[in-house]
């Protein structure tokens, strides 16, 4: 079926979606300015459709944030403590196992561990964390510390990241989550994450990770100071290092959060701008398999929409999540299997429950 084009300068970037050829970031931005938004969701739609068919994806999970203490000064950041400030907190081993013992099920398919960059703690706190969950738990995939809690790692334990990899490989590390990246661009991360990995840095972090045989997660956190072309130019250092290691399995593009629940309308991304960059990161990451619909900060009602622009995964359960309802996410901390089920069986599409490999678990 072709597609009705409403806005001329579409046509070119559907030519090249239909031909599978590569989008430009100039591409890119004409995608974003035009007023044609279903018609660039159908192009989404489509190229998510040839990779995927109707499946939609998502998993049993638990998140993990050991600790809040944090040396970093992220403008965008609720969560983090100083060392002895009221609510710091950092777990150790029988609080860690007595938190995931109240939340556990059998279900539970990956622990999501990400925490603070706390310097209180010496490098073997983050590898016992790692150790003990897979001694406890040796059947669930530990997915943790983003490419920029690496980087600290190697910074505050004066070894390279390549060593803190190996390191944390052994202790029982299976993948990295994709937090920590922002916005690639080092005009953005000296105003928004002066104290965390370069751009350079969280992408070598995840190619040591792909080298050493991980597949791991990328994100990008969207709508606050940067601009349309640098979301863009994001993209485009990722699908240079898929192009290398072919290491990443999916990407979620995340909206920022206001510091406070409370926050109105103007504080926070539009439907609009979070379905558009759903389907543009879609159609600019032609070498991602999945691109996710993250609920906890788009709502559950627009990650149902965004079945229809582009996302073939809607993440997991969670249990229980902290980072982004620290800082005025207004959606539950959890869903279960059943509503998920619901959410996606809602779009007309099949959900399929994953374990964080993609491997099926079960189609529902």
């Amino acid at each position: 079926m072709s597609t009705i084009l409403l806005d001329d300068q579409l046509q070119a970037i559907q030519q090249k979606v239909q031909n599978g050829e590569r989008l430009t970031i100039e591409d890119g931005l004409k995608l974003y300015e035009t007023p044609d938004l279903l018609t660039v969701a159908q192009l989404a739609s489509q190229v998510n459709e040839q990779k995927n068919g109707d499946n939609v994806y998502f998993i049993e999970n638990l998140y993990i944030n050991p600790t809040n203490v944090c040396e970093a000064s992220c403008a965008f950041c609720g969560f983090k403590r100083k060392p002895g400030e009221e609510g710091a907190y950092t777990m150790h081993e029988e609080e860690l196992l007595e938190y995931v013992q109240k939340r556990w099920n059998d279900n539970i398919q990956e622990f999501h561990i990400v925490g603070g960059h706390n310097t209180d703690v010496p490098f073997d706190y983050y590898l016992n964390t790692v150790r003990t969950l897979k001694k406890h738990y040796p059947q669930v995939t530990i997915k943790a510390y983003t490419g920029a809690e690496i980087e600290f790692f190697a910074r505050h334990s004066g070894q390279t990241m390549q060593q803190v990899m190996e390191q944390l490989v052994e202790a029982g590390l299976d993948t990295l989550p994709g937090g920590g990246a922002e916005i690639l661009t080092e005009n953005y991360r000296a105003k928004m994450s002066p104290d965390k990995a370069s751009t350079d840095q969280w992408l070598e972090a995840h190619e040591i990770a792909h080298n050493l045989g991980l597949r791991t997660h990328a994100t990008m956190l969207y709508g606050s100071i940067e601009s349309k072309e640098e979301r863009l130019i994001h993209m485009d250092r990722l699908r240079q290092l898929q192009d290398k290691t072919n290491g990443f399995m999916v990407f979620i593009p995340l909206a920022m959060q206001p510091r406070k629940a409370s926050a109105g309308l103007k504080r926070r991304t539009s439907a609009y701008d979070d379905l558009r960059t759903v389907a543009i990161s879609r159609l600019m990451l032609d070498n991602f398999d999945h691109i996710k619909a993250y609920w906890i900060n788009i709502g559950v009602q627009l990650t149902q929409m965004s079945l229809a622009f582009g996302s073939s995964d809607i993440h997991g359960t969670l249990i229980e999540e902290r980072i982004s309802h620290s800082v005025g996410a207004l959606t539950s901390q959890s869903l279960t299997r059943a509503e998920l089920v619901h959410l996606i069986k809602g779009a007309g599409k099949t959900p399929v429950e994953r374990d964080t490999f993609y491997n099926v678990i079960k189609t529902y």
